[in-house]
């Protein structure tokens, strides 16, 4: 049956976050059908299950959910198929992997991987230092971070940071402007991978208009002339060229993908960090 919309329950005994990402890695996958999502985070006990019940039962979908309490997973998979809503353990399969390699967890917990420990503190520090390093403040202090950006305006230099943050990895990132010299600092770098940014002067031409357009600003400027930004991304790839520095093309690529291929090159200068 085709559908324009449909709805879609998370019902998580942690933050949920599993959950939505993987429906929306699935759902993007349909397009012109919309889901209409109704996340229910920290259910772990009846009463906030049968909260969760009521309202999938007045709005039949998908229902997709992570709870480590058995109890709980049985009722919310007896409830769905009572009144017809078809339901699936997002980990069930994968800790029953786990179980049949490893063995059984010995004390499984609700939201065990958001838990205050060395990592999440690792995760908080990392982002401290990439909104204190963004946008080429503190450039001297460069040298201490795992990953350095570089690009033009408009080449998610800063999103691109924070994503990487989240992840634990301490970023810093500085624009090339047009006429403006850049800090000599950068060129002694020596610990952190140094990365390249660049996308099409069509689609940075788009983003810089349409960032002026929000701003309420005249476009009558050569931030937003096709030579003139064709020529700044033809000099910053000539830079990255001759640092040997590695460079993306993020034209078509979302932050993800980006940062994605950056963890890759940062593995791989990790180890010959090491070697050396």
């Amino acid at each position: 049956m085709n559908r324009n919309y449909f709805h879609l329950h998370l019902v998580s005994d942690s933050t949920g976050e599993t959950l939505i990402a993987v429906s929306r890695a699935v759902a993007a996958q349909y397009q012109g059908t919309v889901s209409i999502e109704h996340v229910y985070p920290l259910v772990r006990n009846a009463d906030q299950l049968r909260r969760a019940i009521n309202e999938i039962q007045s709005a039949p979908g998908i229902v997709l959910y992570t709870l480590v309490d058995q109890d709980l997973s049985e009722e919310l998979k007896a409830c769905c198929a009572e009144f017809g809503a078809v339901s699936l353990s997002v980990l069930e399969p994968i800790v029953n992997l786990f179980h049949s390699y490893i063995g059984p967890a010995h004390s499984p917990r609700p939201g065990a991987q958001h838990t205050l420990n060395s990592e999440y503190f690792r995760r908080i520090d990392a982002l401290n230092y990439t909104m204190a390093h963004d946008d080429g403040q503190m450039v001297d202090d460069f040298e201490t971070s795992d990953v350095v950006l570089l690009g033009v305006s408009r080449t998610s230099k800063t999103p691109t940071s924070i994503y990487l943050a989240n992840r634990g990895v301490k970023t810093a990132n500085l624009p090339l402007v047009p006429g403006a010299p850049i800090p000599p600092a950068i060129f002694g770098l020596k610990r952190p991978l140094v990365v390249g940014l660049f996308a099409s002067p069509e689609r940075i031409v788009q983003i810089r208009e349409n960032r002026l357009l929000s701003l309420n600003a005249s476009d009558n400027t050569s931030y937003v002339d096709r030579a003139m930004v064709s020529d700044e991304i033809t000099q910053s790839k000539r830079l990255f060229s001759e640092r040997k520095w590695p460079m993306i093309d993020v034209t078509r690529r979302s932050i993800e993908e980006t940062a994605a291929a950056i963890m890759d090159l940062y593995r791989s200068h990790q180890l010959k960090f090491i070697a050396e």
